[in-house]
């Protein structure tokens, strides 16, 4: 057969232009996400300076408080039942070793990332905020009185009552009855609300909480997660 005029001879076909090379990555800007979406990445590991309490400090930090953490716009604000007194020495949040409450937070979505107690400042960013119903640190939660209970409910609900979470969590189902006069109330969603506000009731994290595994308490944050994603308050649209 004759070969076609219009084509070039075999072993003629011209190479890529001169300077030209074979791309070795992803087009020009872009990257491989390497973690959680722009805004809500997780730094690694504890915050910095953070270090863990001696036994002294921890013995010596009975009655103590810790700050809330809390911000606008909340979607959900969890109230523990009162501090451990590990957390109150190292100021953070459901410190103690053993509790499970970031592991849940995490594993039901709430968190990209796994954070460290010392990294809960990044919770605002998240929608999510701490708190507790009694603020002083005890060994145990038994130590409190229905008294400081009650008193501790009327307190957290001023609180919700100016921050307006979307949800308002209490871990602990049997604090709760007591806080707020809820004799009959379990875990799940509640019929009323305070500080006009819903109110979710969770299983208290704790290590001590033989009632509760790990993957139960996030199956059940995970349910209050999926609510809190369809409930807007007027001040959050």
């Amino acid at each position: 057969m004759p070969s076609d005029p219009h084509l070039p001879a075999p072993g003629t076909l011209p190479g890529p232009p001169a300077g030209h090379r074979k791309p070795t990555g992803p087009p020009a800007g872009h990257r491989k996400p390497t973690g959680p979406a722009a805004g809500h990445r997780m730094p690694a590991g504890p915050a910095a300076g953070h270090r863990k309490p001696t036994a002294a400090e921890v013995a010596a930090a009975g009655g103590r408080t810790i700050a809330d953490v809390v911000g606008p716009g909340l979607r959900v604000l969890f109230a523990g039942i009162n501090p451990s007194l590990y957390s109150a020495a190292t100021g953070h949040h459901f410190a103690r070793p053993g509790n499970r409450f970031w592991p849940a937070l995490h594993r039901s979505g709430f968190t990209p990332g796994l954070l460290h107690p010392s990294q809960q400042s990044i919770l605002p960013t998240l929608g999510l905020g701490i708190t507790n119903v009694v603020a002083r640190a005890t060994a145990r939660a038994d130590e409190l009185s229905p008294a400081e209970l009650i008193t501790g409910g009327e307190i957290l609900a001023a609180l919700v009552a100016r921050h307006q979470p979307r949800y308002l969590a209490v871990l602990g189902v049997t604090a709760y009855r007591t806080a707020f006069g809820r004799r009959t109330a379990v875990i799940g969603p509640q019929d009323d609300t305070i500080g006009g506000v819903p109110v979710w009731v969770l299983p208290n994290p704790s290590g001590l909480n033989a009632h509760f595994q790990l993957a139960d308490l996030a199956r059940e944050f995970a349910a209050l997660r999926e609510a809190s994603t369809q409930v807007t308050r007027p001040d959050q649209r």
